[in-house]
């Protein structure tokens, strides 16, 4: 049996848990759940505080970390990343310890509980299986000046080692695509590498203020599709890719033509935009949130602007709302269904709700509907579920999941779907449905060990 597997080994912090959350163990149902991985845990333990007039030592958490060292030994020797659990302590140290263990067909969720079930290999939302859309009219912006720029560089750089034709050829034939001229002008003029500065680091801060970012070189220059900014199903399922009329920049979770140059010291990145909106142009640089999933800013109509300080101001069709395509019903929000059908429609949540449940029969047909996710209790009748013939991703509470397994009425057409689980819910109930749902799919299911045995009193 391997070390992971044997109650001696979670004794410790078991111990240490029920010290900290007696109250919450002692009440009817009571369990207490954590999750600990090689580098981080998550674990209810009591909060330490230090003598007054000195700071927190490490001697104040030695028990906590000492429990906690067991456990990462004893995954590293199985060859786990991590393990959730939860607990059963009754007030005479009996103890029944649930461990979870969760495959690849289950993304990461909140504390123990499973994300997203991933019901087919490699399965993305919508948005992250978006192309751009051709705009086949867009053209580099009349301020594109690769001669401008090359002299404005070079009288900010002037001792710059620039890159050679072999090394962008090599870029470009790394990256699949060629890149535009100004920024070829841009690694002609400056390579931007650190060997080439001064020892100081002068010449990054130099290359910074001539350029006004800090510049990848070469070799990091890469291209921000769409797998280049993942997203865990429970909210890239809730996303939309719109682009309004008249936009600058298409509202994607990434592009093959959005080429990723540089980035600012929070972590955001730049590039120049290959594939522009509707009323953008080729060759501009646009600014990637590190914040945002989906979508990108503009900064300027080309590199010349950007190099020269010349940066626009957002438009207001850059900022338009999501909605119809994305329609929130609760208490602040949408007050029915009815308001919320549009042929549009692509993602509907239903969130909190104090009045009587919902029904589904206004959103009934329409076509673009991929998305729904509900609060447990607000559906009326969860069976209508199955009248929404185009769902990839279902999101409801364990009564509604209940329903549609008891009725063989579980969409078939799903690529992914999700749990909502009540606050403090047990686990354990919870991740037998998840893998009754694998199971439909013939997935791999999440794994789990019953431990029991009796702490010693305290």
């Amino acid at each position: 049996m391997p070390a992971i597997h044997d109650f001696a080994t979670w004794e410790p912090l078991l111990r240490l848990v029920r010290e900290a959350n007696a109250e919450d163990l002692a009440s009817p149902g009571g369990h207490v759940s954590g999750r600990i991985g090689r580098g981080s845990w998550s674990v209810p333990f009591k909060r330490v505080r230090p003598q007054p007039g000195r700071a927190l030592l490490v001697e104040d958490r030695q028990a906590e970390f000492d429990a906690v060292k067991r456990i990462h030994a004893a995954l590293d020797e199985d060859g786990r990343h991590d393990i959730a659990f939860t607990a059963e302590i009754s007030s005479s140290g009996r103890s029944v310890l649930y461990l979870f263990s969760f495959g690849g067909a289950v993304e990461r969720g909140i504390g123990v509980y499973p994300g997203a079930l991933v019901l087919a290999d490699g399965a993305v939302a919508e948005p992250w299986r978006r192309l751009p859309a051709p705009a086949p009219g867009a053209t580099a912006a009349a301020s594109a000046d690769p001669a401008l720029l090359e002299r404005t560089l070079r009288d900010r750089l002037p001792d710059a080692v620039g890159a050679g034709e072999d090394e962008i050829a090599a870029a470009q034939a790394r990256l699949g695509i060629e890149l535009p001229e100004e920024l070829k002008v841009l690694y002609r003029v400056t390579r931007a590498r650190w060997e080439d500065w001064d020892e100081g680091g002068a010449g990054e801060d130099e290359l910074v203020d001539a350029v006004g970012c800090r510049l990848f070189d070469l070799d990091h220059v890469s291209v921000a599709d769409a797998s280049s900014r993942p997203c865990p199903w429970q909210f890239a399922a809730v996303k939309a890719a719109v682009t309004p009329p008249g936009a600058a920049v298409q509202g994607l979770a990434g592009s093959p033509g959005w080429i990723v140059f540089g980035c600012n010291y929070g972590g955001d990145q730049l590039a120049v935009d290959l594939t522009p909106g509707p009323g953008g142009h080729t060759g501009q640089v646009i600014f990637l949130s590190h914040e945002e999933n989906v979508g990108a800013e503009l900064l300027a109509d080309s590199l010349t602007d950007f190099v020269l300080g010349r940066k626009v101001e957002a438009s207001s069709a850059e900022r338009e709302l999501e909605a119809p395509v994305v329609a929130r019903v609760n208490v602040k929000s949408l007050q029915s269904t009815e308001a919320a059908a549009h042929p549009g429609l692509e993602v509907l949540s239903i969130g909190a709700w104090d009045g009587e449940p919902l029904s589904l029969a206004p959103v009934f047909g329409l076509p673009r509907l991929r998305t729904l996710t509900a609060y447990p209790g607000t559906l009326a009748d969860p069976l209508e579920i199955a009248s929404l013939t185009a769902l990839e991703y279902l999101e409801i509470g364990l009564e509604e999941w209940r329903a549609l397994l008891d009725a063989g009425a579980v969409p078939r057409g799903l690529a992914a779907c999700g749990i909502e689980v009540r606050y403090r819910q047990h686990p354990v109930p919870v991740v037998a449905l998840a893998n009754e749902l694998l199971a439909l799919w013939n997935r791999p299911t999440i794994g789990q060990i019953i431990l029991e045995g009796q702490l010693a009193s305290s």
